[in-house]
């Protein structure tokens, strides 16, 4: 499932930022917590590395967003 998932990000990538409306903002914005998620259990077994990652990957997706 989680190679699925960034098969079909990396297919979409540029359709969801913050500059196409408010409906797009929301599904780019709940597309990048669904993958800080997805890499937070990748991780699970290695909390301080979990949190990190998933807290790198939000930060880096929706300033990504932000400034796409």
């Amino acid at each position: 499932m989680r190679i699925a998932w960034f098969g079909w990000l990396a297919q979409h990538f540029g359709e969801y930022g913050y500059s196409d409306g408010p409906l797009r903002a929301a599904i780019g914005t709940g597309a990048v917590l669904v993958t800080a998620a997805l890499v937070w259990f990748a991780l699970h077994r290695n909390r301080p590395a979990a949190v990190a990652a998933a807290g790198l990957t939000c930060a880096v997706g929706i300033g990504w967003l932000a400034f796409h």
